[in-house]
């Protein structure tokens, strides 16, 4: 029965995503929108591969620019575990809004709303009434109570709400997802909200398009960018950089727990690389993290990105706008 228990409060935290830098609406719905185009793409997320702790996540969505200010998308997330049956899929509408602060900077708020569902195989839990130690068998049935009460699958609503500042080459951004703190206890009587998760993201990309890097690529561009998040009892910081090319972006990111629980726990958890490349219409992406804990042969956790732009002359690697300038058209967008 403890693991009934704990199943109503373990799955909570929300899945994340080391290519965020390339896809920023798993964090922020102000980046709907934010390329002016129609803009879509996909990401798988497998983590720890070897044998029952697997967990693979899906994020699917779609967006484009609603005249010169607002935009609209569409957002699916699946993520499930192979051990637990443990299943969470939730699709949202998302809105945002392009404000004009100044001759260079935006501020653009957005709201996320729509429906989660979170499944789990109760009926896969093998419970104390089921083992008999006189004859060593397992029961196929159980009468405790407790059990009996579970759901194997819960339905909610959600609300996030964010927002991001930014400018040509500087971005920064926070968002408060489950705003309305929605039940996800499996059982009827039950009550477990889901906690709140905040994340603070930002990024800073250096133009190296000077007489020290001569023998650099043109629009070469270093690029820094962090995010910070915490949900409940839990946090996390994530500081990483990359290089920016025309076509490619190499880079590396460490995953670090700055809120320690105990003296075992590790400050570095993970070291991720990731990179990728733009071929007209589609940029393709890898990230591989490197365990850095003491969780043992996890064989790491890869993730693969392909995003599609309708119209690709707009340059954008780690957003908002990295591989845009100014050509006296809309403030922050120039086609190349």
């Amino acid at each position: 029965m403890i693991l009934a228990l704990c199943a109503s409060r373990m799955f909570a935290q929300d899945p994340l995503f080391t290519q965020y830098y390339l896809v920023p609406e798993t964090l922020n719905p102000g980046f709907t929108g934010y390329l002016d185009t129609w803009h879509a793409g996909v990401l798988h997320r497998t983590q720890w591969p070897d044998g029952n702790r697997r967990i693979d996540t899906e994020y699917a969505f779609v967006n484009a620019a609603v005249g010169e200010r607002a935009g609209l998308g569409v957002t699916v997330l699946n993520h499930r575990e192979k051990f637990t049956g443990y299943n969470y899929l939730q699709i949202n509408a998302a809105y945002a809004y392009r404000v004009e602060l100044n001759d260079e900077w935006n501020f653009r708020p957005g709201v996320e709303a729509g429906f989660g569902q979170k499944s789990y195989g109760f009926g896969n839990l093998i419970l104390e009434d089921q083992i008999n130690l006189n004859t060593e068998t397992i029961t196929d049935g159980s009468v405790d109570p407790g059990v009996l009460g579970y759901n194997n699958k819960l339905t909610f609503i959600d609300v996030s709400a964010a927002f991001v500042i930014d400018k040509e080459d500087v971005w920064f951004g926070m968002a408060l997802k489950h705003l309305n703190r929605p039940d996800i206890s499996f059982t009827e009587s039950g009550n477990v909200p889901l906690e709140m998760l905040l994340s603070v993201h930002g990024g800073y990309a250096i133009n190296l398009d000077d007489t020290r890097f001569m023998f650099l690529p043109e629009n070469t561009k270093w690029l820094l960018t962090g995010n910070f998040m915490m949900q409940g009892q839990y946090n996390r910081f994530d500081l990483g950089t990359a290089a920016l090319f025309d076509m490619f972006t190499f880079g590396v990111t460490g995953a670090t727990n700055p809120g320690k629980k105990s003296k075992d726990s590790h400050f570095l958890t993970s070291v991720n690389v990731f990179g990728s490349i733009q071929l007209d219409h589609f940029i393709f992406g890898y990230a591989y993290d490197f365990n850095t804990s003491k969780l043992g042969q996890t064989r790491g956790v890869y993730e693969l990105s392909l995003t599609w732009q309708l119209d690709y002359t707009y340059k954008c690697w780690g957003c908002p706008n990295y591989k845009v300038y100014r050509d006296g058209g809309r403030p922050g967008y120039r086609r190349k």
